[in-house]
């Protein structure tokens, strides 16, 4: 099953924990805010193809 996700990522791996913790300190942080209204998708390209 895991083999048939990555096969649909185009970035060609699954992603690691540490990925999706970067995003959410990065949007808790003073480094976010001019950042409004936007959609972060953490999924190696998926949701683009």
């Amino acid at each position: 099953m895991i083999a048939r996700i990555v096969s649909t990522v185009p970035m060609g791996r699954m992603r690691e924990p540490e990925e999706v913790a970067k995003v959410a300190l990065f949007l808790a942080s003073d480094d976010s805010s001019f950042v409004t209204g936007i959609e972060l998708f953490v999924d190696g390209g998926r949701a683009q193809i």
